[in-house]
């Protein structure tokens, strides 16, 4: 990683050492608690309006919504779905984007996985040690890189200090058990102020789920149909052992076969605190090993074609798939304030992570994924100057990528990306305004890039360099004290990645052969959002509709041709169109001293057409999920329903979604009083054991949502 080591000595040797992010409120970089409106990545803005659309799930919200991947934690927030692959691989779908449009982040830069490169990949994100979520919705490539062209999910913890602990010590303890997932959780961090000045940080999770317990039959009617008529063609032919099976298969529910997951992370930091800034870094690991649900039908063979042929009768169909995945990771955050002048504070984020993960056939080693990457990014920040204020920053990442074994669908390639980006904010009275542009030069490229099919293939080396701008402007008006009105246009650009560019094999864990197009070109999204948002009394509101065009928009078709006994998944590029809206309110309808009653709702909705092509695939249906809350201080509970309509507007490779509606309930208890941290939480999701699907999941048809799910979380803090 010699490219890494030149960035950040490069970085190191500018004045910046800051940190990406603070606690900070709306109001101006004041520390806050975990119940306020956080936007921390960008704390240097009073408003952050050109991503009007954004949410915080505090820490408590976190405990009783817990899932074992951070994609499943956050579906009850507005535009905000999950590709709930299976329970140890869930990402974030933002806006019906996911994927390479769609960055997930650990305090500000890239997790530094393989997670945005299949579906099937986790996300290497402990949500059982994570403080708070942030949500960015719309294009948020302007602050974090084109990869964040849909949105952005930021995940913070304290690995790195960000204060002195006040009484020189801090100490959680976590756990969490699912009756769904037969899960134990269990978890713990420290903070220790060792003068007062320096603060070390240790953490530590482990996490264990069996077989995943479903509402009713794994397969949807559709699929159990179809394994009843192979069961009846192969009794017909007098194959009884193939027809059992499929018939066992039509009849499976209950229990979601191989879909376990065992997870454990730990990791140690430090941090120079003082009132001229902080400096610190930490060192973090990850270990996950998680089943793949087999898709009905599907089968793979080790063997060569004659031997396939020969033992055609007696062939097992198809080996449990797992994968077992690894990441080392080293992490620094730094900020010096200035004193004055135009510069308020210089700021610098960086990470490198070491990544493995395996697909394991059975016991047999499939393919080995091995990625090396690094990010970093400095800021500097503006002081306020009458209404006047931003940010100008650099980031720069770099990631070397190998792919080994049979099933090696990517050649190996480096991708080095660097960018340079402003964003300022003028107030003038009740009108705001704001203007953000951002450069990025990607380079990606490979020495063995397969050019046609299987044998047919030819092998060549491809380098590919694209220049992508991207600008965007926002508007806002105050109509009322607390209530802004608001309209933002963006124009985005963003590089085809390398799996989009150079992918050409099976996929075993995916269950596909997959083909990219070494020449594409830039993908580019126009963009438009009105919202209003605001509260007025006891309400707090916010409301948008958004309208993105796409030139040059990437994705998958299947072409209905198998190669290595697989289905061929081609992808390719047309024009797009994706449009929606999103609103969601809380109405305190009883406020006093003893008890808060609030009652709440969120839906959205959301439509995507590809130009030639139809529908675009796995666009998340229309949801309303509305819920009545009360706290005392001591004690709470919540009572909410989620309905969420049937997909029939599918792609043509897709079968269309039933709804479906989830009934979940919690209660919390804090025994030694409203402001401890410490709290226990009961809560049953969808308490009536329904079959549900999520229609933004690739595997929807064979792993349904979790059936009836007890649980009991509590959290120890000191």
């Amino acid at each position: 990683m010699k490219k890494a080591a030149f960035l950040l000595a490069t970085l190191l040797s500018s004045p910046a050492i800051a940190a990406t992010a603070e606690d900070a409120s709306l109001d101006g970089g004041h520390p806050v608690n975990d119940d306020e409106t956080i936007i921390v990545t960008a704390d240097y803005l009073d408003e952050f309006d050109i991503l009007a659309g954004t949410s915080v799930i505090a820490r408590d919200n976190i405990l009783r919504g817990l899932q074992p991947q951070i994609g499943d934690v956050l579906t009850s927030q507005p535009g905000v779905s999950a590709t709930s692959f299976s329970p140890g691989a869930s990402r974030p779908v933002l806006r019906g984007l996911q994927g390479e449009r769609v960055r997930v982040l650990t305090d500000g830069i890239g997790t530094l996985d393989v997670s945005n490169t299949s579906a099937d990949h986790a996300v290497t994100i402990d949500p059982l040690t994570t403080d708070r979520i942030e949500v960015f919705r719309g294009p948020a490539a302007l602050l974090f890189g084109s990869q964040a062209i849909g949105g952005a999910v930021n995940a913070i913890d304290r690995r790195i200090p960000r204060i002195v602990p006040e009484n020189g010590y801090h100490f959680d303890l976590l756990g969490n058990y699912a009756s769904a997932y037969d899960e134990t959780s269990i978890g713990g961090a420290a903070e220790v102020a060792l003068s007062d000045q320096f603060v070390v940080h240790v953490d530590g999770s482990f996490r264990e789920t069996k077989d995943l317990e479903v509402g009713g039959f794994v397969l949807t009617p559709a699929l159990r149909a179809e394994q009843l008529e192979v069961a009846a063609e192969e009794q017909e032919e007098g194959h009884l052992d193939e027809a059992a099976e499929a018939r066992e298969l039509a009849e499976l529910q209950d229990i979601l076969p191989n879909s376990y997951t065992e997870t454990y992370s730990f990791g140690a930091g430090f941090a120079l605190i003082n009132d001229r800034g902080s400096m610190g870094a930490s060192i973090g690991y990850y270990d996950t090993r998680y089943g793949i649900p087999a898709r009905p039908g599907a089968e793979h063979h080790h063997g060569e074609e004659g031997e396939e042929e020969e033992g055609e009768e007696g062939e097992e169909e198809g080996v449990p798939v797992s994968i077992d995945l690894r990441q080392w990771r080293a992490d620094l955050r730094g900020e010096i304030f200035t004193g004055g002048g135009f510069l308020e504070s210089v700021r610098l984020r960086a990470g490198y992570s070491n990544y493995e993960h395996t697909e394991f056939e059975g016991d047999e080693v499939g393919t080995v994924f091995d990625s090396q990457a690094f990010e970093a990014r400095v800021e500097l920040v503006q002081t306020d100057r009458d209404g006047w204020r931003g940010v100008t920053g650099f980031q720069a990442s770099t990631r070397d990528f190998v792919a080994i074994g049979a099933e090696a669908f990517v050649p190996p390639n480096v991708t080095d990306q660097y960018g340079l980006f402003t964003l300022q904010e003028f107030e003038f009275d009740k009108i705001g305004l704001e203007v953000s542009a951002r450069y990025e030069k990607t380079d990606v490229g490979s020495d063995s890039v397969a050019i046609g099919l299987e044998d047919a293939a030819i092998i060549v080396p491809i380098d590919r360099n694209f220049d992508a701008f991207s600008v965007a402007a926002g508007a806002s008006y105050g109509i009322a004290p607390d209530v802004r009105i608001g309209l933002n246009v963006s124009r985005v650009e963003r590089a085809p990645s390398a799996e989009e560019l150079f992918s050409n094999g099976p996929h075993v864990a995916t269950q596909v052969f997959e083909i990219g197009n070494p020449f594409f070109s830039k993908e580019t999204a126009w963009g438009m959002e009105a919202y209003l948002r605001g509260e007025s009394g006891p309400a707090r509101f916010q409301l948008a509709a958004y309208h993105n065009w796409f030139d040059n928009f990437i994705y998958e078709v299947e072409t209905g041709d198998e190669a290595d006994g697989l289905p061929v998944f081609q992808i390719v590029q047309s024009d797009a169109r994706y449009w929606g809206v999103e609103a969601q309110v809380a109405i305190d309808v009883i406020q006093s001293d003893d008890l808060t009653v609030t009652v709440d709702a969120v839906a959205d909705y959301i439509r995507a057409t590809i130009e030639g092509s139809g529908p675009a695939p796995r666009i998340p249906p229309l949801r309303v999920l509305g819920g009545i809350e009360a706290n005392s201080g001591v004690l709470g509970g919540r009572v909410e329903m989620e309905w969420v309509d049937s997909q029939n507007r599918t792609s043509g490779f897709e079968l269309p979604t039933d709804g479906h509606t989830l009934v979940n309930m919690s209660l919390s208890w804090k025994p030694f009083g409203a402001d401890s941290e410490h709290v226990l939480i009961l809560s049953a999701d969808n308490v009536f054991d329904v079959d549900a699907r999520r229609h933004a999941s690739f595997t929807k048809d064979f792993v349904p949502l979790p059936g009836r799910n007890v649980k009991i979380a509590a959290r120890i803090s000191f």
